[in-house]
């Protein structure tokens, strides 16, 4: 009980200080890219940036909230692409990760639940009190049910109890804790629970197959270091071998080969036009043909150039799909994997966090170049000239004068509904009740055939 409060308490109060500092640099950056846009030169130069903002389910499963980008740039010249995360802005925490309520549980409460297991038929045996316990009227399904039940109290209780306090420190820190973000923590805390009961299970199940409490221990230290650290990172590494993906420089590489073979496609195009044996009266008319032709071709090699970047994308986006199920599929013969994707699902800070945030800002670019555009037709049929007028304020940033933006549009950050998350997260669910399931059938035929002498 001292080990999880001190454990919860502290990732839960350093988690909420990270929310409350975060959200006051997203606010402020939020106000110093308006005023940026307020004091532009014209509408024909305003550009914005667009800030991703922090969410309080962070506080309990940061995921990949610290890794990916945390603001883009939202103008005509520039793609939408998340940048300057947290990491690598400070690689000192990079270096050490964040201790956040989900790492707690994933590899601290995992290994208690095996320390509580690994001697809980095996040391009863080789202690005595096996034999007779069973020298009275108990049967062995009973037995295995006390066995688990105890254990299971022993270990939920203790681990309960700092939750419900950690809730009460949001309240004490007027945390904005919304009706939905409540649901998906207690979703989160039934799926912690699931997971410390799915190694309960096992750790009862490897003390039913062994005589030996020690020899139970080192199995169960071994299929933990397994399933914690290793199976995950081998998934992930057959996966790369098995779905190779083409590297960023190499795709830039094919971008500028094939940016080069369309110059000089356009190039040899352009040389068909000989200026010999022509009179100085047809100069003037090839010349008007030739810078003709060549703004033709020029935008036909734009065309095509956007179009082989798209399809080069396409498919690395396909590989990288690809890649990432294979992944996931391979590192799911992990619980810890099982319960680590489904706790980000429900925080929103899953691996569709960075892919959900740039489509959110393309769209949001697409209303923003939009309203720009408006904006400088107003300006060009109400204006002369910039930083004059004639009855009407105006409209530019210049000699001090700021451009009016109360009716510019607002980026408003992705959402996912609690049916949609609870779905996408229902096999990391599935796949836990099942193992436990297993598990406890399988220690009970094994318990069953046990020799309490």
């Amino acid at each position: 009980f001292f080990a999880c409060s001190v454990l919860i308490l502290i990732s839960v109060y350093i988690g909420i200080n990270e929310y409350q500092n975060t959200l006051e640099q997203y606010e402020a950056n939020q106000k110093i890219a308006l005023q940026k846009i307020s004091q532009a030169p014209d509408w024909s130069r305003v550009e914005n940036t667009v800030h991703r903002k922090p969410t309080i389910m962070q506080i309990f499963v940061s995921g990949l909230h610290f890794d990916i980008g945390r603001l883009s740039d939202i103008s005509e010249h520039s793609a939408v692409k998340l940048k300057q995360s947290q990491y690598s802005d400070e690689p000192l925490f990079a270096m050490f990760r964040n201790i956040d309520f989900s790492f707690i549980v994933q590899i601290i409460f995992s290994l208690f639940a095996i320390l509580f297991t690994y001697d809980a038929i095996n040391g009863e045996r080789e202690n005595g009190t096996l034999k007779l316990a069973f020298a009275n009227s108990v049967s062995k399904a009973k037995y295995l049910i006390a066995k688990f039940s105890g254990i299971w109290l022993g270990l939920v209780i203790p681990l309960l109890i700092p939750i419900l306090i950690a809730f009460l420190l949001l309240s004490a820190y007027n945390i904005p804790v919304t009706n939905t973000e409540w649901i998906h923590l207690g979703i989160l805390v039934g799926l912690t629970i699931l997971y410390i009961t799915l190694f309960i299970g096992i750790g009862i199940l490897v003390s039913t197959i062994t005589r030996s409490s020690s020899l139970s221990f080192l199995l169960l230290l071994v299929i933990w270091i397994g399933g914690v650290f290793i199976v995950p990172r081998l998934g992930i590494m057959a996966a790369a071998q098995l779905v190779p993906v083409e590297s960023i420089a190499q795709i830039e590489a094919k971008k500028q080969a094939y940016r080069q073979a369309q110059l000089n496609e356009m190039y040899s195009k352009l040389n068909k036009f000989n200026k010999t044996n022509i009179t100085k009266g047809e100069e003037n008319a090839l010349l008007d043909k030739i810078d003709k032709e060549s703004k033709n071709l020029h935008k036909e090699m734009e065309i095509n150039i956007l179009n082989n970047n798209r399809r080069l994308l396409e498919h690395l986006n396909n590989k990288k799909i690809a890649q990432q199920k294979l992944a996931l599929k391979l590192a799911r013969f992990s619980p810890v994997t099982s319960f680590k994707l489904g706790a980000m699902k429900l925080a929103a800070t899953d691996l569709e966090l960075k892919s959900r945030y740039e489509e959110s800002m393309r769209t949001y670019r697409d209303d923003f170049i939009q309203y720009i555009g408006k904006k400088r037709e107003e300006t060009n049929g109400n204006h002369s000239s910039f930083g004059s007028f004639s009855g009407s304020e105006p409209k530019n940033g210049r000699d001090g004068i700021k451009l009016d933006t109360s009716d510019m549009l607002k980026f408003t950050s992705p959402t996912l509904d609690t049916s949609e998350i609870f779905a996408s997260s229902l096999k990391d669910f599935s796949f836990l009740l099942i193992s436990v399931m297993l598990s406890f059938v399988a220690s009970f035929f094994a318990f069953l055939r046990y020799d309490v002498r």
